[in-house]
């Protein structure tokens, strides 16, 4: 019995599984007036291939977004190359969101919007995070959480400036269709 207990004690210690949350908002938008749920420019769609990059190799398990066309194009990309299908999530609630995403255990994308992200990476963090402007389509968060801990990373994607020099639009709008997404080689 006491080498059970031992056991037991011993194993406690590896129960608890870390939780990686990744967190976007969506790519860049068309912007028409009077439509309500535009999709991703043909920067947004670059972008969203490039964030599939990389977090192609992080293991991402489950990856949620809102039910709008601009967010589910995002996170498209990474879904196909992982064969993983996108579920949604209510925003109107990111309380109970937060709660539900802190008792996964693995690796997850959320892709959200400028009034969302922030805020849900705050509530899963604990710590302040900055509002995203209209025109900021680059943050990348990441938080871990483990059993005693919680930590908050901020990357960025492609930054948006590089991606609307000239030369680089033009490379993009030839070649938008063309782009394959491919794993992170470690290089040994």
């Amino acid at each position: 019995m006491k080498k059970l207990s031992l056991f037991l004690v011993f194993i406690s210690g590896f129960a608890f599984a870390d939780t990686h949350i990744y967190l976007v908002r969506h790519a860049e938008k068309i912007v028409s007036e009077g439509v309500n749920d535009p999709e991703l420019t043909p920067i947004g769609l670059f972008r969203a291939d490039n964030i599939a990059k990389q977090l192609s190799s992080v293991g991402v398990t489950q990856i949620f977004s809102t039910e709008y066309k601009r967010t589910m194009q995002t996170a498209k990309p990474l879904a196909d190359y992982q064969s993983i299908k996108i579920t949604p999530y209510d925003a109107s609630d990111l309380e109970a969101f937060a709660e539900q995403l802190k008792q996964i255990q693995g690796t997850v994308l959320v892709v959200g919007h400028s009034n969302t992200t922030p805020q849900l990476t705050q509530l899963l963090s604990g710590k302040d995070v900055n509002p995203i402007q209209d025109d900021e389509y680059d943050n990348l968060y990441q938080v871990i959480i483990t059993e005693n801990k919680t930590w908050l990373n901020r990357f960025k994607t492609i930054p948006s400036y590089v991606l609307n020099t000239p030369s680089m639009l033009m490379n993009i709008r030839n070649n938008n269709k063309t782009i394959k997404v491919t794993p992170i080689k470690d290089k040994k």
